[in-house]
């Protein structure tokens, strides 16, 4: 009776142990799975702006000067936009009424950002751009401007800019230089630099300029003396991807050299992928191990007893 009753749990036990064996192994297999699967990607930046001043209007009737730094469609990713007017009030000008500062039949901006890429773009057509103290002469005009940053991971970053059709500037047309700067003087009405298609890029980053303009014009109309300071049409920018951490590529097969031949038997050790084994191999083992010694503990038992 007693016999039995020792024997009985002797059984259980190595048998929950067998059993608790073979499900550790899949289970910490798992974990360790698990533990390799980071993300590991970081965030990308994009960027896109129709227009941006950064001016300076100097008033007849008062010794100071009065900021003009306005945007038009300047977004951070991930944005779209289209507006295709954009007014402003300065005091101190036409008696504080607001003022066109660029009209265009078309104005787009977009921003995108995922995992693996980043891009900025934005396009302006036909567009007018006006300062205070000219409403009717426009500082520059253009039939169409482009720019275009895109920042992909595992790409060098690219950026691309252009000017196309006519430009207009102070009432002359002009022939730009492609990458350099051309000025434009009016007897006057002041002058105007531009600089046409800048681009630049990092090992990360990439930024595109359709035009640049450095602005010093006196024209002496609605109490403006004069304005100074920069506007930029169209630029876009872009900041690579970390990307998501990847499992390194597997090494190319090679042939097996005489030395690298191994009997027939041999011990497996750490070439278990080459014989057949896998990465359960080990707790499989194990779990062979507690069996058969839960086995032969309960042979030693039986003998025990019959004796």
């Amino acid at each position: 009776m007693n016999g039995h009753t020792l024997r009985a749990p002797a059984r259980r036990c190595a048998t929950l142990a067998a059993a608790t064996a073979l499900a550790a192994g899949p289970a910490a297999l798992a974990g360790a799975g698990a533990a390799h699967a980071t993300d590991g990607h970081g965030q990308g930046r994009a960027s896109a702006s129709v227009l941006r001043t950064d001016l300076d209007v100097s008033l007849l009737n008062r010794t100071v000067d009065v900021p003009l730094t306005v945007s038009l469609d300047e977004i951070q990713a991930p944005a779209s936009a289209r507006r295709t007017a954009l007014t402003a009030r300065v005091d101190g000008v036409d008696g504080g009424k607001p003022f066109s500062v660029l009209r265009a039949d078309v104005a787009r901006t977009d921003a995108t950002v995922t995992d693996d890429r980043a891009e900025g773009s934005v396009d302006l057509a036909h567009a007018r751009l006006h300062v205070p103290g000219l409403p009717l002469l426009s500082l520059i005009e253009v039939d169409q401007v482009t720019a275009k940053a895109t920042c992909a991971t595992g790409r060098a970053p690219a950026a691309a800019s252009n000017v196309l059709g006519a430009v207009t500037v102070l009432g002359r047309k002009v022939a730009l230089t492609a990458g350099g700067t051309t000025d434009v003087k009016v007897p006057g009405v002041g002058e105007v630099r531009l600089d046409l298609s800048q681009r630049g890029t990092t090992s990360r980053t990439a930024a595109a300029t359709a035009l640049e303009l450095r602005v010093s014009v006196d024209p002496l109309k609605l109490n403006v003396a004069d304005v100074e300071g920069t506007v930029t049409l169209a630029k876009a920018t872009c900041e690579t991807p970390a990307g998501a951490a990847r499992e390194p590529a597997p090494a190319a097969a090679s042939t097996p050299s005489a030395a690298d031949v191994k009997p027939q038997g041999a011990p497996a050790g750490s070439d278990l992928a080459e014989t057949g084994g896998s990465s359960l191999t080990p707790y499989l083992a194990g779990g062979s191990v507690v069996l058969l010694a839960a086995g032969g503990g309960a042979v030693a038992l039986t003998r025990r007893r019959r004796s």
